[in-house]
Order: C-alpha cells, then sequence, then structure tokens
C-alpha cells in the first residue's frame, strides 16, 4: 500500500467550497455586468510574467513580495503580483489596440507576504482601467463604476476619499520643506486617520522639517467643508505651486464630472491626507473605505500617466482601480448582505423514485435544462427521503417528483423545500410552473 498523504494547502492560500463559490460568483457576476455595461472589455493575461517584467516598477518590494523563480530553461520568472503591470505589458506589445483602451481584468495575484487575518498568498483583483485618455473624464468613469458597483452590492455606508498628486507636490512645495523630503511628508499625511493632527506634527518633526514648514503643512491640511469649499481653501494656499494649480483645476474638472454622473457628495470627499502609491501615481488618487466594519479600503487606484512608458519608451496616460474582491465579501459576509438563499446555483433537483421510473426523470431533467432551469438530477443511491435531505443540506428549492403515480398520469410533483409544500401539474405546465415559483423563492 502506497503511503498515505495527509491532505493540507499551501499556507496563505484557500479552498472556496461551493456555497462561498456561489457567493463569490454573484459579486463577480454583478462587477463584470457594470464594467462591460460602461463599455469596458475583458483581458486575461499569464499568470507567470519574466522578472524583468515584474521588477520594472515594483523596485525593492519585487524582491520582498514577489514569487520568484528560475524555470527549467534558466530563465527568471515570477507570479504576477498584480494586474496593472501585465496591462502596460499589454498595451506595448500591442500598439494596434485602438485608444483609448478600456480594459477589466479580474484574475488572482500572488504575494510573497506573511499571512495573517484578511491578507493572502493568494487572491483574486478586479481591475479596470482606461489606456490613452488625459481628460478628467475617464478618471471620472472610474469613480462612476466604483460607486455604481457597491450600490449594486447594496453598499450604503461608504466614502471614496479623492485626492490629487499634483495637490500633495504643491503642499510640498509651498511649505519650505524642500522637494527631496516630498515622500516622507506625504508618509506621515498619510497616517493622520491612525495618528491625528498631533501626531502627524510629531512624524514631520521627526523626519527633520524645520518647525515652520510643518506649521505651514498643517494649516493647508486643516480646510474644511463641502469638497468645493475644501478646493477653494487648499488652492489659496498653492498659489505659489505652478503645479499644485493644475492639480487643484483637474480636480475641479473632475467633481464636476462627477456632479454630471449623479453621484451624491455624501460618497466622494475631497481629502487631502489620502497619499496612496505615490511611487507611481500622477494624478487623481483615490481609495472606498466603509464605515462598518472597519477594514481598510476596498476599492483603490489612481492615474499613472508614466508607468506604460517603462515598457514601450512612450508614455501613455491611464487612470483604473482595483475593487477589492476579498473585502468587499468580507464586508457583506460580516453584515449579513447576501441575498437569501444565495446557497446553490441549482434550482431544482428531479429525484428517481426507482429503476423503472428513472428513463422519465431523465426526460424531466432534459426539458428543464433546455428551459434553461438549473437543474440537478439525483445520481445517488437513496431513497425519496434521502434525496430530500441532499436538496436540504445544498439548499435546492424546488424538488421535482416523479415516481410511478405522476408517470403514469404525465404530471409531476413539486416540493417547495422551504414551506414544505407540494403541488401537482401536468408535464406541459411544469415548465411555466417553477418559473413562477422560483422568483418567490430568490
Amino acid at each position: 500500500m502506497s503511503k498515505k498523504i495527509t491532505p493540507r494547502i499551501y499556507k496563505g492560500t484557500r479552498d472556496f467550497l461551493p456555497e462561498q463559490m456561489v457567493k463569490r460568483n454573484y459579486v463577480i457576476s454583478i462587477i463584470k455586468e457594470i464594467f462591460e455595461r460602461y463599455g469596458f472589455e475583458p483581458l486575461e493575461t499569464p499568470t507567470i510574467e519574466l522578472w524583468e517584467t515584474l521588477s520594472g516598477k515594483y523596485g525593492e518590494e519585487a524582491d520582498r513580495l514577489t514569487y520568484r523563480f528560475t524555470d527549467r530553461g534558466n530563465r527568471e520568472v515570477g507570479l504576477r503580483y498584480d494586474l496593472t503591470v501585465p496591462l502596460s505589458r499589454v498595451v506595448a506589445m500591442y500598439p494596434q489596440i485602438p485608444k483609448p483602451f478600456k480594459r477589466y481584468q479580474i484574475q488572482p495575484v500572488w504575494r510573497a507576504d506573511k499571512p495573517q487575518k484578511g491578507r493572502f498568498r493568494e487572491f483574486y483583483q478586479c481591475d479596470v482601467d482606461i489606456v490613452g485618455s488625459p481628460s478628467m473624464l475617464a478618471d471620472a468613469e472610474i469613480i462612476a463604476i466604483i460607486y455604481e458597483v457597491l450600490q449594486s452590492l447594496n453598499f450604503r455606508q461608504f466614502t471614496i476619499r479623492i485626492n490629487h498628486r499634483k495637490i500633495l507636490f504643491g503642499i510640498t512645495e509651498v511649505s519650505g520643506a524642500g522637494m527631496e523630503k516630498e515622500l516622507e511628508v506625504c508618509r506621515a499625511i498619510d497616517k493622520m486617520d491612525k495618528i491625528g493632527m498631533e501626531g502627524v506634527k510629531e512624524e514631520l518633526l521627526k523626519r527633520e522639517i524645520s518647525p515652520e514648514a510643518v506649521q505651514r503643512i498643517l494649516d493647508i491640511l486643516s480646510t474644511s467643508g463641502d469638497n468645493a469649499t475644501r478646493l477653494q481653501q487648499t488652492a489659496a494656499h498653492l498659489q505659489a505651486s505652478e503645479v499644485g494649480q493644475q492639480g487643484i483645476r483637474e480636480m475641479q474638472e473632475l467633481f464636476e464630472y462627477l456632479a454630471l454622473y449623479q453621484i451624491p457628495e455624501d460618497f466622494v470627499q475631497f481629502d487631502l491626507y489620502l497619499s496612496r502609491g505615490l511611487d507611481y501615481y500622477t494624478g487623481p488618487i483615490y481609495e472606498t473605505v466603509v464605515r462598518e466594519p472597519r477594514i481598510g479600503s476596498i476599492t483603490g487606484g489612481g492615474r499613472y500617466d508614466n508607468l506604460i512608458g517603462l515598457f514601450s519608451g512612450q508614455d501613455f496616460p491611464a487612470t483604473g482601480t482595483t475593487i477589492g474582491l476579498e473585502r468587499i465579501i468580507t464586508v457583506m459576509e460580516e453584515l449579513n448582505m447576501f441575498p437569501p438563499h444565495l446557497r446553490t446555483p441549482v434550482q431544482v433537483l428531479v429525484t428517481v423514485f426507482d429503476p423503472n421510473t428513472l428513463p422519465y426523470s431523465i426526460a424531466i431533467a432534459r426539458e428543464l435544462r433546455a428551459a434553461g432551469i438549473r437543474t440537478d438530477l439525483y445520481t445517488g443511491k437513496s431513497k425519496l427521503r434521502g434525496q430530500f435531505g441532499l436538496a436540504n443540506d445544498k439548499g435546492i428549492p424546488l424538488v421535482v417528483i416523479a415516481g410511478p403515480d405522476e408517470q403514469q398520469a404525465n404530471q409531476v410533483n413539486i416540493k417547495q423545500m422551504e414551506t414544505g409544500e407540494q403541488i401537482t401539474v401536468s408535464r406541459e405546465n411544469m415548465v411555466q410552473t417553477i418559473r413562477q415559483l422560483l422568483p418567490k423563492i430568490n
């Protein structure tokens, strides 16, 4: 006898059993439908990329968090870390793709990170990007998609935080901190939600920024009011920064477009504290947070006009976001946001009474499947009671009973599992009756 293999999986990865996959597919189907409704087209890229491709963006982070190995041909390769670099490579390799190129991509990515609660080594990303448009209208499209996706999934308490890379540049410039300190200034600002204004002040001083420059930065960050008012106040502070003023103008244009999309201001916020991914973002940056539970951002993205140039030698304006599938599902489970009965895609179980009635059961299953009704034909050995138990365990809402009496009368008995109610109908009316029952259940 061969040695028994102990069943286990690689730490930081997961199995998704059918009930979990039904929920995941539900969320993905809504996201895909909205992506395509906005005119985006699907793209898939290989799991493995050449190391030179992956290392072009990430630098030191690539060495630490990307799965890297040498294949049998002695080539340096790695598992994709995100979906943005593969998109950039595709645009560079296929210049004939019409621009603006609106693509979405839903595939797994891998991070050689230490697993912990809510963080995995393998997880899915749902990306949507526009390549080839410098207009703030492209950014508005992405933000409108974020809003519609979350609304369609029944999120009601969320905020899309928006800032601009050029505004952050302007803050550092007019403060007198010195442009060599820009990243340090922004990293300190980004901690505002965690450590507060006094904490940010201490962080800035620790980074050897003068007290006068620190005070000017804090004065700018102290804007208040609605989005338009905060933009006006920030513009007044940044009068001496040409780049900062350009960022203000682009933000004003962006908010004008968002108003045309009729996105309520309750859901979008000009937020000077946001400074994500400054290593390659060049324009608007945005992320979404839910008010409950506290789980961090559930979407994140922005404009990256210089990244594709690393692969093509020619810069292409680009903007996009990642929809955080894993965190969205976590929030929906915690807040019980999934529709009831979302346990299985199967709508009907057709029972098998005995070998003599099997042809009748098969004919019924074929008829239901031809009508587009998702139907399971029982293939086990249990009697009817066991078949009802299977339907109950799997959450199948309807069971069709096709015994000798039903066969002789050319009828079926339909049982609604939730209520236990049974009705007898002719074969002629079977499909229509089941279609009428299913909306009540789903």
